[in-house]
């Protein structure tokens, strides 16, 4: 027994490394559904429903393969930040995180059409920002590009420059939950090879 071919529903390559790192072999094929804010759904809802959405997208296509799709969101309290438009965009968010707890959420969904499975869960990491001034706001912003990433941020990438602690899975932080999704994968019902 073992697992269908995987399609990595993201053009994300920090979730390709991520992935890489538990299966040699996969497919990406970016699911590109519009991501959806909802007012009336939480932070974690709506990063599930954006991950079910790319993996279906794929899926629909390519019924056969467990399809993972998977959507990154910064909340602070029911306030959610997406990926920000342009470096304006950037530093207001930053600003507006400086000096507080926030949470990662990543939003996974697991999906193969031809055998009925699913699977959507969302995972969350508290992370704590230091206390920033516009300057090292602006000097953090010229090392990276926040254009692509949730909050406009990555705790990969310099992020010893903003982050003060976090609290959880750091894979969840850069994009994808390792711990949660090796242990998804282990209870995956397996077809025959």
């Amino acid at each position: 027994m073992e697992l269908p071919p995987i399609i990595l529903a993201s053009a994300s390559p920090r979730r390709s490394e991520l992935l890489r790192e538990l299966r040699k072999e996969f497919q990406v094929l970016p699911g590109h559904a519009d991501e959806i804010t909802p007012e009336h759904l939480t932070p974690s809802e709506t990063a599930q429903v954006n991950a079910y959405r790319k993996a279906r997208l794929v899926a629909k296509k390519h019924p056969d393969n467990l399809v993972l799709g998977a959507d990154t969101v910064v909340s602070l309290g029911r306030l959610i930040f997406g990926k920000p438009a342009d470096m304006q965009a950037a530093e207001d968010m930053l600003a507006k995180l400086q000096g507080k707890t926030h949470l990662v959420i990543t939003g996974v969904c697991l999906i193969q059409l031809r055998s009925h499975w699913q699977k959507t869960f969302s995972v969350s990491t508290a992370v704590t920002f230091r206390s920033l001034h516009a300057d090292q706001i602006r000097r953090y912003l010229a090392k990276i590009n926040p254009l692509d990433k949730a909050g406009a941020y990555a705790i990969q990438d310099e992020g010893d420059l903003i982050v003060k602690t976090y609290k959880g899975s750091f894979t969840n932080v850069v994009g994808l939950p390792m711990e949660r999704l090796k242990e998804e994968l282990d209870m995956w019902p397996a077809v025959p090879a």
